[in-house]
């Protein structure tokens, strides 16, 4: 089965019949779709449906906002979605990776890369008639074996208003209890290029980030872009994480924003880096206590009729506690 059809399978059940099974994508659905970032049918009037960022099938949980932005300081916000991290202080490039580096080596993690993924996203719900919205997280699991099959759950989260400026400060992901998919992968659904279990040698994780689409001397967005994706499927080790900065270490175009608290209340440092068609920024957020990336949030650049400038478009949070994701 491919990722668009699992992707279907997902959506049809956390929304189910609310949009016809043949309908047409929009444009706006295949412009985002193309962009790895896919969208669900437009909300209609009077009724109300949930929107939400998705990256590949493990993310597909959430149907996706479709979002373009104008370029605009790091930190600015725009109404309707969540506030962008407010970044204070810190070191350069190289002591932000020389530091996560070293917290790597001195705390303990996955003993093997795990088949396991527990993450937080967002997404828009949006009042038809009202044009109101509210953010609304959502909280995955999933679970997979080595024949590609496996188990994803989603939890929804306790929805806020992204104009409330005391919701966005701190811990704004907390679980409603709401389970919106529960969706069970038969043998071969599931589609990753790297379903064995690899070592922790520069050479096996390149290889890997290889396979999720970096390509030779790559700049920093493009690693990025392969460690997110390879982050989907796999928890990594520790040292497996720190040959992941290793490469993006020396990639071009990364750029140091200093420390912050996540979405999830947790001290991290950021990296920022641009896309290769200047569309959108990537941060990356390195974790404080454990130098593990716990985080990716993109902010779009380029003007577009969709969505006022500076808006964040997505998020992915990592290394979510299990207690949480239920």
């Amino acid at each position: 089965m491919t990722d668009d059809a699992l992707i279907e399978r997902v959506l049809t059940q956390a929304d189910p019949a609310r949009t016809p099974r043949d309908a047409k994508p929009d444009a706006a659905a295949e412009w985002t779709r193309d962009r790895i970032i896919r969208t669900a049918a437009k909300p209609r009037p009077r009724r109300r449906r949930a929107l939400g960022w998705a990256s590949g099938v493990v993310m597909a949980a959430a149907a996706a906002v479709v979002a373009v932005a104008v370029l605009v300081p790091q930190g600015a916000a725009v109404a309707g979605s969540p506030a962008p991290l407010d970044f204070s202080g810190g070191e350069s490039t190289a002591e932000t990776l020389d530091t996560a580096r070293s917290t790597l080596s001195a705390t303990p993690g996955p003993a093997e890369p795990e088949r396991v993924v527990r993450s937080a996203t967002w997404g828009l719900d949006i009042n038809g008639s009202t044009g109101a919205t509210k953010v609304v997280p959502q909280l995955t699991t999933l679970r997979w074996e080595p024949d590609l099959s496996g188990r994803m759950v989603s939890v929804r989260g306790v929805p806020y208003d992204p104009t409330d400026a005391s919701a966005n400060i701190g811990a704004e992901i907390s679980s409603s209890g709401e389970v919106t998919v529960d969706l069970s992968i038969e043998p071969g659904q599931l589609g990753t290029p790297v379903p064995d279990v690899f070592g922790d040698s520069r050479e096996e994780v390149s290889a890997v980030l290889t396979a999720f689409g970096m390509p030779t001397d790559p700049t920093g967005s493009e690693v990025v872009a392969a460690a997110t994706a390879m982050l989907e499927y796999w928890t990594l080790t520790n040292a497996q994480e720190s040959q992941v900065l290793d490469v993006l270490a020396e990639a071009d175009g990364v750029e140091a924003l200093g420390a912050t608290t996540d979405r999830l209340g947790r001290q991290v440092a950021g990296l920022r880096v641009i896309t290769s068609d200047g569309a959108a920024s990537d941060v990356v957020l390195l974790s404080l206590d454990t130098g593990r990336i716990v985080g990716v949030e993109r902010t779009n650049l380029i003007a577009n009729d969709l969505i006022a400038g500076g808006a964040i478009i997505s998020y992915t949070m990592w290394d979510v506690d299990e207690e949480l994701v239920r």
